[in-house]
């Protein structure tokens, strides 16, 4: 077994003077003061511990603490253009991603020097002196102190403030013992990393400045930093800075859909922690690590770099923002039941007599109270039936079986949430799937509300709430979409990849297209979006398109034959040549259009838009 140690690789071995805490004064952090607070914690270290806890006797009069006085809070607003003015130009410049916590350390060294004492709140983390506590109830452990900064006494050391006590004794917990924080401090050596320190309001212009140069600071490895770019080599790295700052930008203002910024943030807090696993289960080691030890090392290790690449992906993409990342469904296709017998599966969670009334005599039935189970024992042919009631099932979105699932009565009645855990809600690759009388209700999956990645699939009297964005349509696949109501999704409502084909009849869009962009074209796609390199084919009939943002239907186009103005948009109410080069476009695309009622679609009824 090779040993853990590797100069290689970094699985066991990770430098813990590579923590983002930066030292103002000489002294260098050993390890009591080495602490991961749950506020801003630009690299994970060693929490300290404590395993023995003063308690005051119950006879000892407890002082009881103030409340803390108000924070700095920063009233800059910052646009993308400014950030990255800060960040790339002024910060960074043209170092490299080794000497960014250089950079930051200069950086905030000479806001420093305007004021070296000032007041201010620190906030760390409760396991100093807490065993057990709520960390629900209590996020963080704040006191009042007055912050002394030296100036550092070279490259090497880290940026670190001397705090202590001041009166009024004052933290968020009002029992929390004065004693206690003193003993925690003197083990410190009165020394904490600056970045826990948030300066209180109503202090000088100075002061004010350093709280602000603090919040950039944080911002920078909250959001633009991650712990793969010192161990990586980047030619440019504030290219890279950019990219992040517009990333960040796109997930605040809308342009990438809440859904696929919060998957994309949990798995970002999820790669930090994994990351402070596998360094304090390095830390507990003693000497030379057993095998089992170094096999547990690798694994984490290796978990790590999963997370890592996907993160990576998910950045390069841009985590865009209109269908899937990728085809996910990797359940096989079971076809018939070996027996060629056909069972309809009753989802509720008690059964009666008069829920079977209706059904044949030799009819075949399987009773289940929960929807995934009834997924999980379907054979093509058969029939899913749901009872009323509300219903969550990660199963949708691995369909591969050629099956019906309706819901027995109205579709009022018969509610699914999607699951906020999985990237999908329902996403199939079924030859022949029928979804009649449902309640789809999206809540926290990034693609669309339905995917459908190959094959055919039938919609029929469902209601739609997407929280993301609409049905996808992929290249090859198909739709058959009829007496349907879609509704919230932020992207356009029905999205059709080339080559795709969908026939649309009675169905009811609208309040599609809600992403708030300062791009004008990711702004208004619309209820219907085609994109037509092939073209997909669309039979529209009886439907109401109403109240998007964008047109009823838009068609993109990849060049500028059907568009030759500046503005790159061509609108249907246009008259003259417009109209008929819009109509042959039409032709050419296999769009059948036919007794449909557009309203109120902010841009018009059916519009060309060149990309």
């Amino acid at each position: 077994m090779a040993s853990c140690s590797s100069e290689k690789d970094i699985a066991c071995e990770v430098q813990m003077s590579h923590s983002a805490e930066v030292e103002l004064d000489d002294k260098s952090a050993g390890e009591s003061s080495s602490v991961r607070p749950l506020t801003s914690s630009p690299r994970p270290v060693r929490a300290a511990q404590r395993e023995m806890k003063r308690r005051p006797a119950e006879s000892e009069e407890l002082e009881e603490a103030n409340v803390l006085p108000p924070v700095y809070v920063s009233t800059v607003k910052f646009t993308p253009e400014s950030r990255m003015n800060l960040y790339c130009d002024q910060i960074l410049a043209s170092c490299k991603a080794e000497e960014a916590d250089e950079a930051m350390s200069k950086y905030l060294t000479e806001k420093l020097r305007a004021r070296s004492t000032w007041l201010g709140v620190w906030k760390t983390n409760p396991e100093l002196f807490f065993v057990k506590y709520d960390e629900g109830s209590i996020p963080y452990v704040g006191v009042l102190v007055e912050v002394t900064c030296r100036p550092r006494q070279s490259q090497s050391s880290h940026l670190r403030a001397t705090v202590s006590i001041i009166e009024p004794y004052s933290s968020n917990i009002a029992n929390l013992p004065r004693e206690l924080v003193e003993e925690v401090l003197d083990e410190l050596d009165h020394c904490v990393p600056l970045l826990e320190v948030y300066p209180i309001d109503d202090q000088d212009s100075a002061v004010c400045s350093i709280a602000q140069a603090l919040e950039n600071v944080r911002f920078f490895y909250d959001f633009l930093w991650r712990d793969w770019d010192d161990e990586e080599g980047c030619e440019n790295y504030t290219a890279l800075i950019e990219e992040r700052i517009r990333l960040f930008y796109d997930i605040q203002d809308g342009t990438i859909p809440g859904p696929v910024g919060q998957r994309f943030k949990r798995t970002l807090e999820k790669y930090r922690n994994k990351r402070v696993e596998l360094i304090e289960y390095q830390s507990n080691i003693r000497e030379d690590p057993s095998a089992a030890e170094a096999v547990e090392c690798w694994k984490k290790y290796y978990e790590i770099l999963m997370i890592c690449g996907l993160l990576k992906i998910w950045e390069d993409l841009r985590l865009r923002a209109h269908g899937p990342f990728f085809p996910r469904i990797l359940r096989r296709r079971k076809g018939q039941r070996p027996s060629g017998k056909i069972v309809t599966h009753i989802v509720a969670k008690m059964m009666t007599a008069d829920m079977v009334k209706d059904f044949s005599a030799n009819t075949l039935i399987q009773q289940h109270d929960n929807l995934d189970a009834s997924l999980d024992n379907c054979f093509s042919g058969d029939t899913v039936v749901i009872f009323p009631g509300e219903y969550h099932a990660s199963g949708f979105g691995m369909l591969t079986d050629d099956i019906i699932i309706r819901g027995a009565g109205s579709r009022e009645e018969i509610v699914i949430f999607s699951d906020p855990t999985q990237d999908n809600f329902v996403a199939s690759k079924s030859q022949n799937i029928s979804l009649v009388h449902l309640t789809l209700v999206q809540r926290g999956t990034t693609d669309g509300i339905v995917v459908v990645e190959s094959g055919h699939m039938a919609l029929e009297d469902c209601l739609l709430k997407c929280e993301g964005t609409g049905i996808c349509v992929l290249t090859g696949a198909a739709l058959t979409m009829k007496n349907c109501e879609l509704t919230g999704a932020q992207g356009p409502g029905v999205e059709l990849y080339p080559g795709s084909v969908a026939c649309l009849e009675g169905n009811d869009i609208h309040k599609c297209s809600n992403i708030k962009s300062s791009d004008v074209l990711k702004s208004m796609l619309g209820g219907i979006k085609l994109k037509v390199l092939p073209p997909p084919k669309l039979k529209l009939h009886n439907n109401y398109v109403h109240s998007n943002n964008g047109y009823g239907v838009t068609i993109i186009q990849p060049d500028d034959r059907h568009c030759r103005e500046t503005d790159e948009v061509l609108e249907c109410a246009a008259g003259g040549d417009k109209r008929d080069d819009l109509v042959k476009a039409m032709q050419n695309m296999s769009l059948e259009i036919s007794n449909n009622k557009f309203e109120n679609n902010s841009m018009g009824e059916i519009g060309v838009i060149v990309c």
